[in-house]
């Protein structure tokens, strides 16, 4: 059974910062409130970071990154969507053991479940999300004699979901 020190200790493999803000627009952006909720590790109870605690302005300046960058994302090719879905697998691949013990660290499961199957599955899902995007095409279907309907695949836009009670960390 392998042992693994506790995140920021000498030979961890994982370690955090004390205070994470909200990732929007590639930037770390502190909360507008200016309020941020301790996050303990349940492995030990104490708090090991703080979580900036968003509210609906934070919400809205996402939003409105996402919603910039929305036409540009729809511009980009197919194949270069693959790319970039199969670079995350890779980077999550590379990055195995120091996730799972983060994982542990941040809500308790045990590394060897992450290591054998949370991850592994988080990557084939790029993965097969890369390969998914790449078979993708329009179609064309009759309607009557008269009528051709053409099908063409484009994102829609931005969506979102709420993480309430979980931390990035």
């Amino acid at each position: 059974m392998t042992v693994y020190a506790q995140p920021g200790a000498e030979g961890s493999v994982v370690s955090y910062q004390s205070r994470y803000d909200n990732w929007i627009n590639n930037e770390w952006i502190a909360p507008v409130g200016g309020r941020y909720f301790e996050n303990p590790s349940p492995v030990t109870g104490n708090t090991f970071c703080e979580v900036a605690q968003s509210g609906a302005e934070d919400i809205e300046l996402a939003i409105d990154a996402a919603e910039a960058a929305a036409p540009a994302w729809g511009k980009t090719s197919v194949s270069e969507r693959a790319v970039i879905l199969n670079k995350i697998a890779d980077r999550i691949e590379q990055n195995l053991e120091m996730l799972a013990v983060g994982e542990t660290w941040d809500n308790g499961k045990p590394v060897r479940e992450t290591l054998a199957a949370d991850l592994p599955l988080a990557v084939d899902h790029f993965r097969y999300f890369a390969g998914a995007v790449r078979a993708q095409e329009g179609g064309i279907s009759q309607i009557d004699d008269n009528t051709i309907a053409y099908h063409f695949h484009e994102p829609l836009g931005v969506s979102a979901r709420s993480s309430r009670g979980t931390s990035p960390c």
